[in-house]
C-alpha cells in the first residue's frame, strides 16, 4: 500500500514574501538617499554662492 501525501502549495505565501521584500528595499533606499539631499541643502544654504554658479548665457 503506498501512501500518497499531499504537499502544500505555498505560491502565494513566497510570492507576497518577494512583493514585500521589494517595497521594503525600496523604502529603504528611498530613505537613504533622502539624507543626501537633506546635507546637499543645508550646504547650500550656508554658503549661498553655490547656489548660483551655474549661468546661462545667450
Amino acid at each position: 500500500m503506498t501512501t500518497n501525501t499531499e504537499e502544500k502549495d505555498n505560491y502565494w505565501l513566497i510570492a507576497g514574501g518577494v512583493v514585500a521584500a521589494v517595497v521594503l528595499t525600496v523604502f529603504l533606499i528611498k530613505g537613504n538617499e533622502h539624507g543626501k539631499y537633506v546635507s546637499t541643502a543645508k550646504a547650500i544654504a550656508e554658503d549661498s554662492t553655490l547656489a548660483g554658479h551655474v549661468t546661462r548665457n545667450n
